[in-house]
């Protein structure tokens, strides 16, 4: 999918060498269709990175996307230029009267926090409560899928016994029955890195969630809320081939208690590099809500969104 983001956004250069197709604004006018249009929330402290790792997933189908990026007003950025944000993003009073065929919600790194605690969320909760009501379908990503997940439908998040970090095997309930799993094989594999859980006997509790996907070692992977308009995700799937490499070796050099992370690196060896197995599955993912949850579903009109 071209990829329709500003000739001047530092992932343009970088997803160019992968052979990644992203379209300048200046092509895609020419284009006579209507693009899907979706909102980028990045919760993530380093957000030149997750722009890229999310628009390379974004570009890999066949329909114009135009992309929006949102920040949090009440929350300031330490980690990246000032000058990026005031020119790539915008808040959400800016788009508040705008409707989306799609959005993603990142994580965070404030797991740890109550949510309550957290310095945005009674802003985060406004926005949780506009997507309903102007997004055809959300994906809530990591600490994102937690926070929605204790905001829509009260469920818990719990503290783990230690970070859970690294590669882990994967399977789906019912893969013929959802759509959002087609072409998936019966075991794939997905990156975590996180301090806390959220609970299968806590999920089961709530009628109107579905549990999709489940780790035996990861737990629950991915739970559908409202018949597709809305996905937890507890997992990383959009993680670069390097991101669990670089969180591990940022902790080792705080001095941070931290174990290598599991299934990741060749024979468990840091000087042979990662083994990439997830790659294939994130794609499809990305993919197959975008059809199928997003352009299968969204009203031309994006007005008629309710």
């Amino acid at each position: 999918m071209p990829v329709n983001i500003p000739d001047s956004l530092p992932a343009v250069d970088l997803l160019r060498k992968e052979n990644i197709f992203v379209m300048d604004s200046k092509r895609a006018s020419s284009q006579d269709i209507r693009p899907l249009k979706i909102l980028v929330l990045n919760l993530m402290p380093v957000k030149i990175t997750t722009e890229t790792d999310l628009i390379r997933l974004l570009s890999n189908t066949p329909l114009q996307i135009e992309l929006d990026f949102l920040q949090m007003e009440s929350h300031t950025s330490k980690n990246t230029p000032i000058e990026h944000l005031m020119t790539f993003y915008k808040t959400f009073d800016v788009i508040r009267q705008s409707n989306y065929d799609g959005m993603i919600i990142t994580g965070a790194p404030v797991e740890l926090l109550p949510f309550e605690e957290v310095d945005y969320w009674e802003e985060i909760k406004s926005i949780f409560e506009w997507a309903r009501r102007h997004v055809t379908s959300t994906l809530y990503i990591c600490w994102a899928a937690q926070a929605g997940l204790y905001y829509h439908y009260g469920v818990p998040k719990h503290e783990l016994s230690e970070k859970l970090f690294g590669v882990f095997k994967h399977y789906v309930h019912n893969p013929y029955n959802n759509p959002i799993f087609r072409g998936f094989d019966d075991m794939f594999y997905v990156p975590h890195s996180r301090y806390t859980e959220v609970r299968k006997e806590d999920i089961l509790k709530v009628p109107e969630l579905t549990i999709l996907s489940e780790s035996p070692d990861a737990g629950v992977y991915i739970v559908m809320g409202r018949n597709g308009r809305e996905f937890f995700i507890t997992g990383h799937s959009e993680y670069s081939p390097m991101t669990l490499d670089t969180e591990y070796k940022r902790d080792l050099s705080k001095g941070l208690k931290i174990n290598i992370p599991q299934n990741y690196y060749q024979d468990d060896d840091v000087r042979l590099g990662p083994v990439v197995r997830w790659r294939g599955h994130a794609n499809l993912l990305i993919t197959n809500w975008l059809n199928y949850f997003v352009y299968q579903e969204t009203p031309y009109d994006l007005s008629q969104i309710k």
